[in-house]
């Protein structure tokens, strides 16, 4: 595996955890007015709405199986190979300077909202942070899945809401950042094994 950069290990799983959704709190008005009551109940279907995954179907010429992985720092994009013509490709965030690396790895883990542990450099660079969060903790910036690779100790993981604006930037400490409906998405279409190769 070629690196520009050494990686430090990085990520921690703790455990598989399932969480169970969390209902949405509404607040109920009455109103004699009829306009009102569809105008409020428009608001809060447009608050509630998932916002937009960050996917598409592409043209991608490839070699490699289907089901294999690539990653393109400089485009912060993922593909995921459908066949040698086509691939979906997924905005990401991709490791900020200096903490960059290139290589071909495989998935070897699979994990549904996994508790975290800060590792190391990012425990220095934010000393406020627990020991562990838990997996489906608001703060747990693993998402809602998390796939390991086989090298470095990083992965390809969703985010918290507060860091949903990353994706598309270089942001992360060696990490695949995905939105979380995208995490979702492709933790379904991926399995262990899956070659991942990360591209500059």
């Amino acid at each position: 595996m070629r690196r520009r950069t050494a990686l430090r290990p990085a990520l921690f799983y703790n455990a598989l955890i399932e969480t169970p959704n969390i209902e949405r709190k509404t607040m109920n008005r009455r109103t004699s007015k009829i306009a009102q009551i569809a105008f409020a109940a428009a608001i809060v279907g447009a608050a509630s709405a998932p916002q937009a995954a960050a996917r598409e179907y592409v043209h991608y010429r490839s070699d490699l199986n289907p089901g294999s992985i690539v990653v393109s720092e400089h485009e912060r994009k993922l593909y995921l190979i459908v066949d040698q013509n086509d691939a979906i490709a997924y905005k990401v965030a991709v490791p900020k300077a200096g903490k960059q690396w290139s290589g071909v790895v495989q998935i070897n883990g699979r994990f549904v909202a996994p508790d975290w542990t800060p590792p190391e450099d990012v425990k220095q660079d934010h000393p406020e942070l627990p020991e562990v969060i838990p997996g489906g903790a608001p703060n747990n910036p693993m998402g809602a899945r998390a796939m390991t690779l086989s090298e470095g100790q990083v992965a390809i993981h969703g985010t918290t809401q507060k860091m949903r604006k990353s994706i598309g930037s270089a942001a992360s400490y060696g990490c695949i950042r995905m939105l979380n409906e995208d995490i979702v998405d492709l933790y379904d279409r991926v399995a262990v094994g899956a070659t991942v190769v990360m591209t500059p």
